[in-house]
């Protein structure tokens, strides 16, 4: 499978995106933080949610290319909105995983008319300075451009131990491809992520919203669905979905996630 990575320009921005699937109905694609562009994963990815190809067309967004040196979710959230209204798309089923489910619900809350469900993977409800630690380290590495130190640091905290076992040796090898931009583009991005917290937006938040982790979560701890239903349980379309063993990665490891996400964006 071949797949164009296209670009959109909307609000002075320029983001790099890609499609696949050919259904009527949109669904957005926000990955979470990643060394390296997710649009260098295009085909891995196609083939990894091939479940969606037949019912939606799926649009999944990098951040955008020109980042100042502080750069928040909020306006991360701002500008992938630009960007889907663009590409004239209304009515958005919004999926993000980590720090891209950070993006969704900030869409979810400012652009209720855009999106129609939003789902989350791995996302905290807000983010403790406990919680903020294992990002820190990454930042660290990233300070000091060892890209070798970064994919291993980051792949032992999102990976089940069996899983990063198996793939660190070409985890150390992706980090020597890493350039001085891509170090100082990840920094920016993963230092946003501290400050977030959904509790001051949770009220705008209108649509169903489906929260998914795994409870050996080696990045945000095992209470990431808790401080989700402490603020959403009780609400019309909320609903929770908690594993166990799959890491921070559970939206790639546990092999009946994406059918899980399937069944609720095309549940009425």
């Amino acid at each position: 499978m071949s797949i164009n990575i296209e670009t959109v320009r909307a609000g002075g921005s320029t983001t790099d995106l890609f499609r696949f699937g050919t259904g009527e109905r949109p669904l957005v694609i926000i990955p979470g933080l990643s060394v390296q562009s997710v649009t260098g994963s295009a085909e891995a990815v196609a083939e990894e949610y091939a479940v969606m190809k037949n019912d939606f067309t799926v649009f999944v967004f990098d951040r955008k290319r020109d980042l100042k040196e502080r750069y928040s979710v909020a306006e991360m959230a701002d500008d992938t909105a630009e960007a889907i209204g663009a590409l004239g798309l209304r009515d958005v089923c919004v999926f993000g995983a980590s720090q891209g489910g950070m993006i969704a619900l900030y869409l979810a809350a400012r652009y209720p008319d855009l999106v129609k469900k939003a789902a989350v993977a791995s996302t905290p409800a807000f983010v403790t300075e406990r919680g903020f630690d294992a990002v820190r380290g990454w930042i660290d590495a990233a300070k000091k451009q060892d890209g070798a130190a970064l994919y291993l640091a980051f792949g032992e905290a999102i990976y089940p131990r069996e899983v990063f076992e198996k793939y660190e040796g070409a985890l150390t090898l992706l980090g020597d491809g890493v350039t001085e931009d891509e170090f100082r583009r990840f920094i920016t991005l993963a230092e946003a992520a501290k400050d977030f917290d959904v509790r001051p937006i949770a009220d705008g938040i209108r649509c169903p919203l489906m929260v998914a982790a795994s409870r050996d979560d080696g990045v945000f701890g095992d209470g990431i669905v808790d401080g989700f239903d402490k603020v959403f349980k009780g609400r019309r379309g909320y609903s929770s979905l908690v594993y166990e063993g799959y890491g921070h990665a559970m939206y790639d490891t546990a092999p009946d996630f994406r059918d899980k996400l399937y069944s609720f964006f095309t549940d009425e």
